[in-house]
This record gives structure tokens, C-alpha cells and sequence, in this order.
């Protein structure tokens, strides 16, 4: 039975009692239907500490689109949410807290610590999770995961053990990307270059015979304490005699070889190149291949340390300036150039990460990969849109090892043990108690842990049962669609992927779609710093949940940027009150009780017209939705809805409904309805809550839209020429309204209208709708012109040329004095800016943007009396 909508939309009441709905009725909730095929999303998990930012209603909307589609489809579609440990993140916002209370983590030591951690993830962890149910995601919150709950624990430890018997994650001693304010090693995917105005300093380094010196360029002063050779190419003429030989270092007075190897550029500054093993990465491979000392001058905290003479304690840059000063006055600075260098900088904090050589533990990449990169290759999985696989390949195929340990204590504490009396290292997938080879109870545990995105890497399986031969891993693994940003396909997808193949055999997942970054109304980056960023709860609270949904897609295509504007909200809003007060009306307007078609020879013109162009909907929308094209099947939804039901049905059908036989208002009701319900399943996904509202309201089947079934196309509602025929009738129609709103003619005044065109009998049969639709109180349609018709008021279509008496709407000599006055005004105004233009002082003080601003109104004047001289000309004829 039908019921009536209240007469204003309330987004806040309606989405809060409908989500409630939902949520109680488990509608989310998904268990295994061997009889239905399987469609699984994982969400990428937010970090704990996270609060909602646009980023995640993006990921969030289009995650819900695909799962509610796929639901209504008829699969068993499940949507597994979660939330991440995030290491750094979470233990910095610990360590804020703990600051406050004049305390740090030593003084509580770890494991009160780690107390501290878990209350404060019990209090805000369920944060972001009720603000992802105020977007409307229907996800299955039976299943919610945490990265490291008792089973995400087993799986990490499981992987963690499997590949260090395999040899692939060793520990060892490498120059590592090291962030001294987080204290905590990085992975190369965790650092962010950046170009940064520098210095070149050219070092002079005296030859220990006294018979000269070599001029070293550097970029890295602070680190000389640790340089352990001066570098030549063994093809460069000009220090062949020189090979070697020693250098003494400056300020150190430390005697160190000149040796040849091909890495160094004869071009780049002298030809010379101090040797710091301990602090860069190509000196440290240099070092390994001529056995040279590695000597490490700053400590964790990017201080000097003991080996850095007389800088010991010294931050690193004023470390820097300290050098430069002693060399300067020992004359042993040849020049200083500027230099801008690209810096790696921590995603975390953004302040400059040292490379530094350390003890850490790495995961062995390049076998790992290849399985990766098949995978990719042969198109089990494919990126959407494809030219991501070409950044993903490009990044895989150049893959160094990994580095897994972070100096922190909230994550996943590496399972390895150290024996102190026989040096053994124990790794196991139990804790250990002793040592295993000479059984010694004298062990401790790496304090260490892992990368978060270690864990992340298994949330595909992990989350499904794996290790364990899990019935949910077995139905639906490997999972449908990843949906994410293009900036974390290094941190995340790589990672998944190889794991993945590694541990399960099987890709994790076989579509990536990627989506591009939100940015604000001028295109840049939302952040803090910038005071840009616009809160999506903010938006939902003003303008509805459906609103921003539609806005994170209208207009989107896949992998590109999107920049959003707050008025785009406000548009969705007058949508949704569009499709409300549509929905409104045909409900006052229904005797019906079921949702039934008419058969096919009740039907009207207009009712063929909107069920066959219903049908196309239906193909191309489905068609979008499946090749991830969601922009593009949102945008068709919104026009049909907008432009040929509300504007154009509804219109079309009032004569029936007012003055139509019983039998007349009958078929055109059951006609309404039927688009209306079809039009809201296709919106659904987009809009959840009003379409499940309106859908309540309306004559349905069934206990909610969100369990309904998707549309199919129908070939018996297919008539193409029925469409067209009007599709041809109202083209004419919009035309001649247009043409008359242009000359603010209203629509009650009534004119004849002559259609000239090659389609008589067709524009014959659509005399009824023209009459009424198109302010005429005498239709002529013929194949030749009518006399005179040089001098009448025209309009064009595709199927023919339109003509009205001027003099039937318009009062010529009013409109001729009009369009006078307006022409004096316009003419006065362009007077005044054009002498404004011409005055020097006005030009030489006022800024560029005002100058601006007065020549396009000075452009616009212009166009304007163009425009209102040739409408005086059309009269005057």
C-alpha cells in the first residue's frame, strides 16, 4: 500500500532511522550461498587513530556503489571492513598523551606502555567506524577485523616464520632510510622526495706526501667524519697516477686510500668522491666491494656521536655549519655552489630521513616479485585504469629488499630470539622459552617490530581465516575488487599482491581500481597547513549522506584527481528534493495498490517513449557499472531522472491524470510507478537512503530496495520507433520554449506554430502534446514554408525548421523602446570602463586582477549591445 512523504525531505532523520534499519535486519550481514557466486570487497583499512577526511568517503562511496550492485545482482556480496594498527601514527598519539602527564613510554617501560595503547584503541578506535556508517557503507560490521587481532597475530607470525625458513627475511646490517624525529627505520616506499635548495661544497682533501690535493664535492658535510676513501673512475687519465695513494681527512686527520671504481661520474664536479659507507647507500656498495671501514657518526637521534671528534653531541645542521666554518678557516673550502638535490623526507613527518647503516630486518624481494609481476602480466589482475599496471610493473621489476623493523612497541613484536650464551637466533611460530640450539633459557626477544604495512600486506586472507582452511577463505578468496588511492600502490597493493601469490597461491585480487586524490575547489592538495580541507561529516550534517555521495562521483572517471566543490553538494541536496517532490506528487496522485505494468496495447506514446528509453538506461548503466565507469553511470541515472521523468513524463502525463478516462489514469499511474521504482533501484547504489525511503512508500514487493533485485533490460518494453517519434515531439517542443524564454514571452500567451518538415504524418500524430506543451492555439505542419515566414520568430531541430508570428508575440514598437533603453544603459557603463581602461594612473596602481576584471565587463558590455542591435534589426524587418 502506498503512503504519502512528508512534504519537506529531512536527510538527518531519514538516514539515521533507515541505517538502523538496515543494521537490525542484518541486510549487511553475508554467509556462504554455494548456490549464489561470490563478490568480495576487503576495505582498506583506515588507521586507528583516523578520523573520516574526504580521502575515505571517495574510497568509502565507490567501495558501497559496487557492493550494493553486485548485492542487488543476486551475488553473495561481501564488503569486509577493518581498521589498522597504524604503528607510528598510534604510538605518537600515545606519546602525546603520555607528555602531557610529564611522563614517556621509558618511564612506564613496554608493557604498561602497550596497556596504555590498547585502552586508548578501545576509546577512540570505534571512532571512524560510526563515521563510515554515516556515509551509509553498508558493510559486514559482523566480520570487522583489526590488524592485530588474535588472528591477524597468528597470520603475521605464520608469514614471518614461513619466509625466514625459506631464507627470504633475513637481518642484517644495510643503509636504511632513517627518521631521527620518529626514531624508527622507514621503507623506501615511506619516503617522499623532494626538491630542496642546497649547497655544493667543494672540500679540499690534502694528499698525505704533501704534494698537493684533491677537491671532493658533497652535499652531506656533517657526515665527513665518516668518510673512508676518496673515490676516482679507474678511466679517468687525471688521477690514474694517484690510485692508490692516501688523502688525509680534514679535521680528523685520518689517513684514507684513493681507490678506482667504475660507479664514480668523471663529469660530475672533479671527478672525486668522498666515501661514507655508513651514510649513503651507493658509497656503502662501493665500501662491500673494496672492504672498506664503516664508520657511523650520527646516532638515532641525528645528533653527532662518539665517532664525530669534536662535533660529538651536535645536532646534525648545526654540525654542518660547524664544519664548514673549520674548514673555511683552514682554507680548505675550494668553492660553494647552489644546489638544489632532490631530499628523501619522512611521509610520517616530513622531516628529512638520513640514510644510515643499521641492523635491521629485511625482506628478500626479487624472488618474490616475479610471481607479482605474472600476475599482472597475464592479466589475472588487472588495474583500472590499465597505465597503473606500467607504474606497478615499473616499481616491481626495480624492487629492492624490504625493510620490515621499526623501532617502536605498538605493532607486531618481531618473533625472534637472541641467545646470549651461544649467540643463536631463534625464530618461531610459538614464543619461545629457549634457546633451540643449545637449549639455554638465557634468551631475549628482538625489541623490535614489524612495518605496519606487514600486516596490511595479508588483509586479503588474513582476514578470510587464513592460515587456517577456513570456508570463508575458500568461497570468497581470491576477493573481486581492491579499491584505493594511486599514492599507496607501493605501500599496499605491491605488497598484497606478492604476499598473496606467495602465501595462497592465488592473486588476491583480480580488479585494482584505482582512484585519484580529493582535491579542494582550486585543484590543490587538502592539508593542514593550508587550511583547506573540508570535513565530509560537516558536509553529510548540512547537506545528507546521498548528497556527498554524489558528489565523490559525479563527474569522476577512474585514477584522476578530483577537485570538490562544496556548491556541487548543495546541487545533489536539490536533486534529491527534486526526485522527493517528484515521488511526492505521484504518490497524491495514485489509487493503485501493486506495481504492475499495463499490457503493451493500453500503452500511450509517452509511455513507450519512457519504457524504451528506460531500457536503454538499464543496458548502458549496468554495462558502465561493471566496467567501473561509475561517473559516467551516475550521470545517465541523474539525466533520466531529472531531464525525462520529472521534467518530461510527469508533464506529459497530467491530461490523463486530470481528465482521463478511469481507464486512462489507470495505465498512466501503473506506468509512473513501474519507471519510478526502476529508476530508484538504478540510483540505489548512489543515493541508499531516499531511494529506500521513497521505495518504502511507494506500491512495492519485497522488504527493502537494498535487497531488490537489479534491473534488466526487457525486449518486449523495447519501441524504438515509438521513442523516437517523440524524442522528435518534444525536441520541437523545448525548441520553441526556449526560443520564447529568450524573448521573456510567457507561456500563456498563445501564438500559431508552423513546423515545416519532411515528417508530416509523424508531427501529425504528435499534435496533442504540441498544442499543450508548446503555447500554440493553431498548429500548421507542412512540407513547404509559410509566406512571410523570412520575417517570423525561428527555431531548429534535427527534423525541422519551426516558425511563430513575431507580431503574435511580442508588442513590436514595446520591445523596439525596450530594448533601447537597455541598449542607452549598456553603452553608458562601457563609456565608464572604457575611460577607466584608458587613464594610465588607474592601469599602473590598480592590481592585475582588477584591471582584469574591468576588460572582461568591458567585453561583456560589448557582446551585449552586438546582441541587442541585431534583435533591433530582427524587429525592425
Amino acid at each position: 500500500m502506498a503512503k504519502e512523504l512528508p512534504k519537506i525531505y529531512d536527510p538527518k532523520e531519514v538516514e539515521t532511522r533507515i541505517y538502523a534499519m538496515w543494521e537490525e535486519k542484518k541486510y549487511f550481514h553475508t554467509e556462504i550461498d554455494r548456490s549464489k557466486k561470490p563478490f568480495t570487497i576487503v576495505m582498506p583499512p583506515p588507521n586507528v587513530t583516523g578520523q573520516l577526511h574526504m580521502g575515505h568517503a571517495m574510497d568509502a562511496a565507490m567501495q558501497d556503489i559496487l557492493i550494493r550492485f553486485k548485492r542487488m545482482q543476486g551475488y553473495s556480496a561481501l564488503w569486509l571492513p577493518g581498521v589498522d594498527h597504524a604503528g607510528i601514527a598510534t604510538q605518537i598519539k600515545v606519546e602525546e598523551e603520555l607528555r602531557k602527564e610529564g611522563l614517556t613510554r621509558y618511564d612506564l617501560g613496554r608493557e604498561k606502555f602497550l596497556e596504555r595503547v590498547w585502552a586508548w584503541k578501545q576509546k577512540f578506535g570505534n571512532r571512524i567506524v560510526e563515521q563510515q556508517k554515516k556515509l551509509g557503507a553498508s558493510c559486514d560490521w559482523d566480520r570487522a577485523r583489526f590488524t592485530m587481532d588474535d588472528g591477524c597475530s597468528k597470520a603475521v607470525r605464520e608469514v614471518f616464520v614461513n619466509l625466514y625458513e625459506k631464507g627470504l627475511i633475513y637481518k642484517g646490517s644495510r643503509i636504511i632510510n632513517w627518521c631521527p624525529h620518529c626514531v624508527t627505520a622507514l621503507s623506501d616506499a615511506e619516503v617522499e622526495y623532494q626538491d630542496k635548495p642546497g649547497h655544493l661544497w667543494h672540500m679540499r682533501y690534502p694528499l698525505t706526501d704533501g704534494s698537493g690535493y684533491l677537491v671532493v664535492a658533497t652535499t652531506r658535510p656533517e657526515t665527513m667524519m665518516g668518510d673512508t676513501a676518496v673515490a676516482v673512475n679507474p678511466n679517468d687519465t687525471r688521477y690514474a697516477g694517484l690510485v692508490g695513494k692516501t688523502v688525509m681527512l680534514p679535521i680528523m686527520n685520518r689517513e684514507i686510500p684513493i681507490i678506482a671504481d667504475d660507479y664514480v661520474e668523471m663529469d660530475f664536479g672533479t671527478g672525486c668522491v668522498k666515501m661514507t659507507p655508513a651514510h649513503d647507500p651507493n658509497d656503502f656498495e662501493v665500501g662491500l666491494r673494496h672492504n672498506l671501514e664503516v664508520i657511523r657518526v650520527l646516532d638515532d637521534n641525528g645528533k653527532v656521536n662518539e665517532f664525530g671528534g669534536p662535533y660529538q653531541a651536535m645536532d646534525r645542521y648545526a654540525c654542518r655549519k660547524q664544519v664548514i666554518e673549520d674548514l673555511q678557516e683552514q682554507g680548505l673550502i675550494e668553492k660553494i655552489e647552489e644546489y638544489a638535490h632532490n631530499v628523501g623526507t619522512c611521509y610520517r613527518c616530513h622531516k628529512d630521513v638520513e640514510p644510515i647503516i643499521s641492523a635491521q630486518w629485511f625482506v628478500k624481494m626479487k624472488p618474490l616479485a616475479e610471481a607479482a609481476i605474472d600476475v599482472v602480466n597475464s592479466g589475472e589482475t588487472k588495474f583500472v585504469p590499465e597505465r597503473f599496471s606500467k607504474t606497478y610493473l615499473n616499481w616491481m621489476e626495480n624492487v629492492r629488499d624490504w625493510c620490515i623493523s621499526r623501532q617502536l612497541w605498538w605493532g607486531h613484536q618481531i618473533p625472534a630470539w637472541y641467545c646470549a650464551d651461544c649467540g643463536h637466533v631463534t625464530v618461531s611460530r610459538e614464543d619461545a622459552t629457549a634457546c633451540e640450539a643449545c637449549h639455554s633459557k638465557n634468551i631475549t626477544r628482538d625489541e623490535d617490530v614489524l612495518d605496519t604495512w606487514f600486516s596490511s600486506a595479508l588483509w586479503p586472507f588474513e582476514t578470510l581465516g587464513w592460515p587456517e582452511k577456513a570456508e570463508d577463505l575458500d568461497y570468497f578468496y581470491p576477493t573481486d575488487v581492491l579499491v584505493t588511492g594511486y599514492d599507496i600502490i607501493f605501500f599496499w597493493v605491491a605488497r598484497m599482491i606478492f604476499s598473496g601469490c606467495e602465501q595462497t597461491k592465488k592473486t588476491p585480487f583480480h580488479t585494482v581500481l584505482i582512484h585519484g586524490l580529493v582535491r579542494d575547489d582550486k585543484g590543490r592538495k587538502m592539508s593542514k597547513s593550508l587550511g583547506n580541507g573540508i570535513d565530509p561529516l560537516e558536509m553529510i550534517d548540512k547537506f545528507g549522506s546521498d548528497a556527498l555521495r554524489m558528489n565523490m562521483v559525479t563527474g569522476n572517471s577512474p585514477g584522476n584527481d578530483m577537485r570538490f566543490y562544496v556548491e556541487r553538494c548543495e546541487a545533489m541536496r536539490n536533486f534529491a528534493n527534486k526526485i522527493w517532490n517528484a515521488s511526492r506528487y505521484v504518490l497524491m496522485n495514485l489509487t493503485i495498490e501493486e506495481n504492475v505494468l499495463p499490457a503493451a496495447d493500453e500503452l500511450e506514446t509517452e509511455d513507450k517513449w519512457i519504457l524504451s528509453a528506460l531500457n536503454g538506461l538499464i543496458a548502458d548503466v549496468t554495462d558502465n557499472l561493471e566496467h567501473f565507469e561509475l561517473g559516467i553511470a551516475v550521470q545517465k541515472v541523474y539525466d533520466f531522472i531529472w531531464d525525462h521523468y520529472c521534467d518530461w513524463y510527469i508533464e506529459l502525463t497530467k491530461a490523463r491524470l486530470y481528465d482521463g478516462t478511469d481507464a486512462q489514469k489507470i495505465v498512466a499511474q501503473k506506468v509512473l510507478v513501474y519507471v519510478l521504482d526502476q529508476m530508484l533501484r538504478l540510483l540505489h547504489p548512489f543515493m541508499p537512503f531516499i531511494t529506500e525511503e521513497i521505495w518504502q512508500a511507494i506500491p512495492h514487493s519485497g522488504q527493502s530496495i537494498m535487497i531488490s533485485s537489479w534491473p534488466v533490460t526487457n525486449d518486449a518494453l523495447c519501441f524504438a520507433e515509438d521513442e523516437q517519434e517523440m524524442q522528435m515531439v518534444i525536441a520541437a517542443i523545448r525548441a520553441v520554449r526556449n526560443r520564447r524564454a529568450e524573448m521573456n514571452v510567457p507561456p500563456s500567451k498563445k501564438s500559431t506554430l508552423y513546423i515545416v518538415t519532411d515528417k508530416v504524418e509523424l508531427f501529425g500524430k504528435g499534435e496533442g502534446y504540441l498544442m499543450r506543451l508548446a503555447s500554440t492555439d493553431n498548429l500548421v505542419v507542412s512540407d513547404t514554408a509559410p509566406a512571410g515566414y523570412e520575417g517570423m520568430v525561428a527555431a531548429i531541430t534535427g527534423d525541422a525548421k519551426l516558425y511563430m508570428p513575431m507580431e503574435q508575440l511580442v508588442d513590436i514598437d514595446a520591445e523596439l523602446a525596450r530594448i533601447a533603453r537597455e541598449m542607452a544603459k549598456a553603452e553608458k557603463n562601457l563609456a565608464g570602463i572604457e575611460g577607466k581602461l584608458g587613464n594610465q594612473g588607474f592601469l599602473a596602481h590598480a592590481p592585475e586582477s582588477v584591471v582584469a576584471g574591468e576588460k572582461e565587463k568591458a567585453e561583456k558590455l560589448r557582446k551585449l549591445i552586438e546582441q541587442l542591435r541585431e534583435s533591433t534589426e530582427r524587429l525592425q524587418k
